[in-house]
């Protein structure tokens, strides 16, 4: 029962968008640094190590002048990756071309004017063994969201 409601609460907070078959993101109504926290409580509760941060919104600010931009395209951005070394070596034992993959990401933006508005998301991975990488991402986003 527990779950039913914690899911249907879910789904009164988190809008679900597949970014152009590309990405499956989520927009909550949570503070960015309470999705960050709980996108590395999540993380790290399954016993994985986050091996980088990329921060890609501070980066394209920093930046944007030297390319000739004055466009800010994100108040915040970051990509989590880390990896999964039993779930890594299952996919890549049946095609080493999973590598590719490697390491997972979770991106967390908020864009300028969406104060309240946090996206979170992943790459959609393709059909076969990466799959299980993806409810691997589907589940991480979901605790992160939840707290």
């Amino acid at each position: 029962m527990k779950s039913v409601l914690l899911a249907a609460g879910l789904a009164l907070t988190a809008s679900l968008a597949v970014a152009g078959e590309t990405a499956v993101t989520y927009t909550v109504d949570q503070d960015y640094d309470d999705v960050i926290f709980g996108l590395e409580s999540a993380i790290t509760d399954k016993g994985l190590i986050i091996d980088a941060v990329n921060h890609v919104g501070e980066m394209l600010e920093r930046t944007k002048e030297d390319v000739g931009s004055t466009v800010t395209i994100f108040d915040r951005a970051e990509v989590y990756n880390f990896c999964s070394a039993a779930l890594s070596r299952k996919v890549m034992e049946a095609d080493p071309m999973n590598l590719q993959f490697c390491p997972y990401g979770i991106f967390v933006m908020q864009k300028p004017g969406e104060e309240g508005a946090t996206r979170i998301g992943y790459r959609i991975m393709p059909e076969g063994p990466m799959k299980e990488v993806q409810a691997l991402l589907e589940d991480i986003v979901q605790e992160a969201i939840s707290e």
